[in-house]
């Protein structure tokens, strides 16, 4: 049978799925974007996400990475065994490949509930660290008010992807936790304009994302006008993704991909850095949008029964293609906070060997990798 596939990304307007009138119509084009793409820009979103509040945290963004670089590494990951923090540029790993990127990786708020004896998984989640408020006044504030925001548009946006599915509206609940039980992950991301004598114009490498969906604003708030994001589709071609002003990207991840026995559909896709000689950095604030950590998304007891109408357009589609991005495969076997901390082990290996030794062992038998650890 023929592939579905697609060329661009679909922009969607948030606020039909507000009126009774315009919904059916904002379903269906986000039942294709679910099934067949795997990515969407969505505008209108000022009931949900206050569009000065955007602003306000976009002014912020060149301060925040303009801090002398002491202050910025107070706060290095490695202090976090939630793995929140400064991350010096390059001091990521995407498939082993280092990323071109510096970030801030800040969460809604969170109390961990790990004690010793509880599974390691349990301690992902917890506080955030933030730069000293007197060197970036309001900072603080703003990215807490943009979070706690941009968390409860992407809890209404499951509800929505739930009836386009042809379940009821709390039919993905089963997910989630109690609201205090549950935490998501932010990152204030910059891509530096690489030097001409630079090898890799990887910022980020080929991935999918873990959860079950990513709210970017580019720069993903869209803060920067370079492109950069692209996306894989069925073809393996890679289609790019540029920024579109006053809108977000969202993207499903792999947690939504197994959950709905592969009907949504988790996309590959890449950051290039920004062209040598660009005036400029790209900047980038994604949320990614967590289920709760103890799920198992193959367990039985979570398992979901589809219409045969939304199954018929999954095999319509056709088979997702492999591609040699990281895929979480995981989620077949272990639960979603184990998920996520080998992810993030593989990704920021000398927190790891700070926070998790056997499992750095596990993943890094020969030890740190030698690029992009020099703290």
């Amino acid at each position: 049978m023929e592939n579905k596939d697609f060329s661009s990304i679909p922009l969607l307007d948030y606020s039909l799925a507000l009126s009774s009138s315009t919904k059916p119509g904002f379903i269906l084009q986000l039942r294709y974007a679910l099934i067949n793409v795997g990515f969407l820009y969505l505008s209108n979103t000022d009931a949900m996400v206050d569009q000065s509040l955007v602003e306000s945290l976009k002014s912020y963004i060149p301060k925040l990475f303009a801090l002398p670089q002491e202050e910025k590494d107070k706060i290095r990951m490695a202090n976090s065994p939630h793995f929140l923090g400064y991350s010096r540029l390059g001091a990521e790993l995407t498939k082993g490949k280092t990323d071109y990127r510096e970030q801030f990786d800040i969460a809604t708020d969170h109390v961990s509930r790990w004690r010793p004896g509880d599974p390691d998984y349990w301690n992902i989640w917890g506080p955030s660290q933030y730069p000293d408020e007197a060197l970036i006044p309001g900072f603080q504030q703003i990215m807490k008010g943009y979070l706690s925001q941009v968390a409860a548009l992407g809890t209404h946006f499951i509800t929505l992807i739930a009836e386009a599915l042809g379940l009821p509206p709390d039919g993905l609940s089963r997910f989630h936790d109690i609201p205090d039980r549950m935490q998501h992950r932010g990152k204030v991301v910059q891509y530096p304009v690489p030097s001409e004598r630079s090898e890799s114009n990887q910022g980020v490498g080929p991935h999918y994302d873990a959860g079950f969906l990513t709210i970017a604003s580019i720069h993903l708030l869209q803060a920067s006008p370079h492109p950069g994001l692209q996306v894989q589709n069925l073809a393996g071609d890679w289609i790019e993704a540029p920024p579109i002003p006053g809108t977000f990207v969202i993207n499903f991840g792999r947690a939504l991909e197994f959950a709905t026995k592969g009907i949504v559909r988790a996309t590959s896709h890449r950051v290039l850095s920004p062209p040598v000689g660009s005036s400029s950095p790209r900047y980038s604030v994604p949320l990614f949008h967590n289920i709760a950590l103890d799920v198992k998304v193959r367990d039985p007891k979570y398992e979901l029964e589809f219409p045969p109408d939304i199954v018929k357009l999954r095999d319509e589609r056709g088979s997702l293609s492999q591609t040699d991005s990281i895929n979480y495969s995981e989620f077949e076997s272990q639960p979603s906070g184990m998920v996520q901390l080998m992810g993030r082990v593989k990704s920021h290996p000398d927190v790891a060997q700070r926070h998790y030794p056997t499992l750095f062992k596990q993943f890094f038998p020969d030890g740190l990798p030698k690029a992009g650890f020099a703290y």
